[in-house]
């Protein structure tokens, strides 16, 4: 805004910025804000030809004076004022036409951000039409502009602008299905007990619920910053990515909506946490330090995750927990995958024969068979009874262990996050809802 100029131009008459001199002469060089190229219009451009050559007919009048200042003839008094004045001319003319241009740009810049505002705003005044199509058009175009934002801003994770609404609408399905909407979610980022309390029932009850909420939240959270820098745009840095506030909150809602994209929004994946989830927690109660290593994210935690994974996949390979392994082994079952056949764990070669051993060591030890399976996979105790075959069966598994871990690390690395913050009761994350001193732009 040109207020932000002001500091440019003190009371004192004559000031000359060098930055000015240097822009004149750097004409032609493309002016990029936030992935958008801008360029000098042609008059700004012969303006600043024009001081460019009025700074060199001033450089050759000085060198002259230097040179008659050692016996040759002094420069008159009246050209040296005529070409001062050229000078001063083309000044104010090119500085006047670059900074009018330079906030014009700033003003591109920030639409981003304003036209992110004004759906914010619109989205407010249809608060109590939630569900009606307007609400939904409304509520469509805000993520848009929120990736979007991302986009260019989001410098400290992927600045992903394929997150779309539909990951927001199946949380608020989730969600709804336990009586809870966004005025509670937010209620709980701000520390309100009643709805924090609401939140962790729902939570005990369905452990995915979690990162629904973290969906909601973050996107809550968003909505919040937008509302406040709406009363002061005018400090809102053009270069996007400069605006700590804005990046903090893009940074919360990639984290959320990423997972969301894949552990909320499909269905599948979604059931499978749940499943396996309630699985862990009752690994935890036959094998205490398994809790343990959730609670203090113990390094060892992460070779002893995917043995339990395979474990409960093993013994119960048509619940939905399979459709987790299943889609983080998508080589390993082509037709779900490309989503043309529900493939079974059966019916995979290799996981049949695993299966059939499964079933007999749990056949040969008998009625604890389970529980001296998951403590093998914890800590590493066993029984003598059918040590041999335990030690093959936990080798096989540590084979497909270490598969799970390094066909793809980073989805496995996400998958992994996800169950512990299931496992241990849900996000910590306060999604920047929380009143603060002072609003940070």
């Amino acid at each position: 805004s040109p207020t932000n100029y002001r500091p440019l131009s003190p009371d004192d008459p004559r000031h000359y910025r060098v930055d000015v001199l240097e822009a004149s002469a750097d004409q032609h060089s493309a002016i990029w804000v936030n992935g958008d190229k801008f360029e000098l219009s042609p008059e700004a451009i012969c303006h600043a030809e024009a001081l460019q050559k009025a700074w060199a007919d001033l450089s050759v009048l000085l060198e002259g004076c230097s040179i008659s200042s050692e016996g040759g003839k002094q420069p008159a008094r009246a050209e040296l004022i005529s070409i001062l004045e050229d000078m001063d001319r083309a000044w104010a003319g090119f500085e006047h036409k670059y900074i009018a241009e330079l906030i014009e740009i700033e003003e591109q810049a920030r639409r981003l951000i304003i036209k992110a505002v004004d759906n914010e705003t619109k989205l407010g005044q249809l608060e109590d039409r939630r569900g009606s199509p307007e609400f939904a058009q409304v509520q469509a175009a805000l993520v848009q502009c929120v990736a979007h934002l991302n986009s260019v801003a989001n410098f400290r994770r992927k600045g992903r602008d394929d997150l779309g609404v539909e990951i927001l609408e199946s949380a608020v399905v989730i969600l709804d299905r336990f009586g809870i909407n966004s005025r509670d979610v937010v209620a709980a980022g701000e520390g309100k007990g009643f709805a924090q309390a609401a939140l962790t029932r729902v939570v005990e009850k369905c452990a995915g619920a979690s990162l629904a909420i973290d969906v909601v939240g973050s996107f809550e959270a968003m909505r919040r910053y937008l509302r406040e820098v709406k009363k002061c745009l005018e400090r809102v840095d053009p270069h996007l990515c400069n605006n700590s506030g804005l990046v903090a909150r893009l940074v919360d809602w990639e984290e959320s909506w990423e997972v969301g994209a894949r552990y909320v929004h499909q269905r599948v994946i979604h059931d499978g946490t749940n499943d396996l989830v309630d699985e862990c927690k009752a690994v935890g109660q036959i094998a205490p330090t398994f809790m343990t290593m959730c609670t203090d994210c113990d390094v060892e935690l992460f070779l002893v995750l995917p043995r339990i994974l395979i474990l409960c996949c093993l013994a119960k390979p048509d619940e939905a927990r399979a459709g987790l392994l299943k889609s983080l082994l998508p080589h390993r079952f082509p037709e779900v995958a490309a989503g043309t056949a529900p493939l079974q764990l059966m019916d995979v070669p290799e996981l049949a024969s695993l299966i059939e051993e499964f079933k007999q060591a749990v056949h040969l030890l008998g009625t604890n068979a389970w529980s001296l399976l998951v403590r093998r996979a914890v800590d590493g105790s066993s029984s003598n009874d059918g040590a041999s075959m335990v030690e093959t069966l936990m080798r096989d598994v540590e084979g497909w262990s270490l598969e799970l871990q390094r066909h793809c690390a980073e989805d496995w690395n996400q998958c992994s996050s996800v169950l512990v913050q299931c496992i241990n009761g849900g996000s910590q994350k306060q999604h920047l809802l929380a009143p603060g001193p002072k609003f940070q732009v």
